[in-house]
């Protein structure tokens, strides 16, 4: 299996316009979500950049894969942002231990998530004091187009 890509939303289902009242008449189109994937450490510095997204895209979550357990020395947290505003609070890392963590997005910038603007937004992260760890940064969003919009938009 390669990667691929494509330009634009991925528009799936079976009908695009509406063209009566019952199903299999009625758009039941939709886009897809994706994901971009980081690796991330302790070490790494003031606002590094883990990703790209591109305009109009739509973020649905951000979570933090924790493979080496973090440590911190008093304020371990991480913070998300989009071409250098906020989209998540700084969360506490949690610490001894591996897993997910989900972080709350759309709490500092709810406008930015639902669409990170007419132009590719440069996704970065910090931590806070953090002495040891590693782990996987995911944001997970769809693809629309550069103005926000995802064709057909209304029934």
């Amino acid at each position: 299996m390669a990667f691929a890509s494509h330009l634009g939303p991925w528009l799936l289902g079976t009908v695009k316009n509406t063209t009566g009242t019952t199903a299999g008449t009625i758009r039941n189109m939709g886009a897809t979500l994706v994901a971009q994937q980081a690796s991330v450490a302790y070490t790494d510095g003031t606002a590094t950049q883990a990703f790209v997204l591109p305009a109009g895209a739509s973020i649905t979550s951000v979570d933090l894969f924790q493979t080496t357990a973090f440590t911190s020395g008093g304020t371990g947290t991480i913070t998300v942002y989009i071409n250098g505003s906020a989209i998540t609070s700084a969360i506490t890392v949690s610490t001894g231990a591996t897993g997910k963590q989900a972080l709350a997005i759309g709490t500092s910038n709810p406008t930015l998530v639902t669409n990170v603007g007419t132009t590719d937004a440069i996704i970065t992260y910090t931590f806070g004091t953090v002495t040891a760890g590693a782990g996987l940064l995911q944001i997970t969003y769809v693809v629309r187009g550069s103005d926000g919009s995802a064709n057909p938009s209304q029934v």
